[in-house]
């Protein structure tokens, strides 16, 4: 019997699902909103993430007894602190597996190098940076939620360029092109409509102020002074917490993987931040997180 490996990806934006065979061929896929439990709440994160389970199976035309392992990485629900609650919420489909609960950079960084060894550095909703050297061992710079911190990511550089409307309109601040941008984006018609849009939602906007980034990085190549400053903090944060994983890991030229939307590809900050880390051009990366998710199931026997 072919033995077929389930790989999920649960990133800040959606999840993802892929059903593998051992050459890692895709057989079944399939993609739901966020799962992030600390944006949705984990009942509904659970129901996410088990509904794109039955979608790939379904895809795939398998019955879940024939899953041999299922690898999952969910953001806001790494292994470390999460393992328990992933692994009820795999088990709920397919009881039989072997579940190995992992964390989205961790399956991201596989994916990308096609091995559990290197540097990954994410900038999607939210950022870090994760390592793993020869040894085994593992740092983690970053990731600690949009409320905390997560330098660089997409949350952080839309809020801030809010922040530079909000100000720029009262004249604490430079005029800047990324005001009529971004409230044209929001369907907003003046600066103080951010007030009630984002204090008197339902939900928090996280996943809104993280899809205004690709604007404000637009705004940064064409040349707007604010968006422009912007882009070069979001590049020093996210070079900072790369170097600082390569220290405290005593890497000196480790391989160097990116992933998240804002660095997947020729993007503004993708090509600022390999010219900050001396890259002649960004990583390609061998395989997808969720594909990384299945991998590392295997690697884990």
């Amino acid at each position: 019997m072919t033995d077929y490996v389930m790989g999920i990806d649960g990133g800040g934006s959606g999840v993802r699902v892929v059903i593998v065979t051992p050459e890692l061929a895709i057989c079944g896929q399939s993609e739901g909103p966020t799962a992030n439990p600390s944006i949705v709440g984990t009942g509904t994160a659970a129901a996410t993430i088990r509904a794109a389970m039955r979608a790939a199976l379904d895809a795939a035309g398998l019955a879940a007894d024939q899953i041999a392992a299922v690898g999952i990485g969910v953001a806001g629900a790494a292994a470390h602190h999460s393992a328990g609650w992933l692994r009820e919420v795999v088990a709920a489909i397919a009881p039989q597996a072997r579940i190995v609960p992992s964390a989205d950079y961790e399956i991201a960084l596989v994916g990308a190098l096609g091995k559990r060894e290197g540097v990954l550095i994410l900038a999607g909703t939210g950022s870090l940076a994760y390592g793993v050297n020869a040894a085994g061992q593992s740092a983690l710079a970053g990731g600690w939620g949009y409320l905390l911190d997560d330098a660089g990511g997409g949350y952080w550089i839309g809020i801030r360029a809010l922040q530079a409307v909000a100000r720029a309109a009262d004249g604490r601040g430079p005029t800047t092109a990324l005001a009529p941008a971004l409230l044209g984006a929001l369907g907003l018609h003046d600066a103080l409509d951010l007030i009630p849009w984002l204090y008197r939602a339902d939900a928090p906007r996280t996943s809104e102020v993280a899809r205004l980034a690709p604007l404000v990085l637009e705004g940064a190549e064409a040349g707007d002074p604010v968006a422009q400053g912007i882009l070069a903090r979001a590049v020093d944060e996210l070079a900072l917490a790369a170097r600082a994983v390569m220290r405290r890991l005593e890497m000196d030229a480790p391989p160097l993987a990116f992933a998240g939307g804002l660095l997947t590809g020729d993007t503004p900050l993708s090509r600022h931040l390999c010219a900050a880390l001396g890259l002649a051009s960004p990583p390609v990366p061998r395989h997808s997180p969720a594909v990384g998710a299945a991998l590392l199931a295997r690697l884990a026997r």
